[in-house]
């Protein structure tokens, strides 16, 4: 009668384990201009990547990141929000992840523009991407 009870107990576990996986996800919402492929790549890339995507398609990206704080100067393609930072163009996760790791007290980071080879952009990497800080001082925050 014990093995049974552990099996059943077991099998319970087994079948909600993918249940458990997916509350664990690291939640995030990507704001892309409607036309945009790249962008949908890129979330495709940070599913893969453990992450749950929410893609919000909007005429209004600008304003999305101005409402963020998003110098000119540092924008990206689109903008992902994922636990209180702002993530902003095709950064690479390994630095989302160790953003999200080491919490630093930042508005977020970014890698400007669409370098080709990045996470979601075509062709191959030609130089390393230098990823930039979202703060007061304008400091570069990992070079991948």
């Amino acid at each position: 009668m014990r093995i049974l009870a552990t099996l059943v107990l077991g099998a319970g576990l087994a079948l909600s384990a993918p249940a458990l996986a997916e509350e664990s996800a690291t939640q995030a919402t990507l704001y892309k201009s409607p036309q945009c492929g790249c962008c949908e790549s890129y979330a495709d890339y940070l599913r893969a990547n453990g992450y749950e995507v929410e893609v919000v398609a909007t005429h209004d990206l600008p304003l999305v990141k101005q409402q963020h704080s998003v110098p000119t100067a540092l924008e990206g393609c689109h903008t992902t929000l994922v636990d209180g930072y702002v993530v902003e163009g095709h950064v690479p996760v390994t630095t989302l992840d160790r953003l999200l790791a080491e919490r630093p007290a930042i508005k977020g980071i970014s890698l400007p523009g669409m370098p080709t080879g990045s996470p979601g952009m075509s062709g191959p990497k030609t130089e390393p991407f230098t990823i930039y800080e979202l703060s007061d001082e304008a400091k570069v925050y990992a070079v991948e």
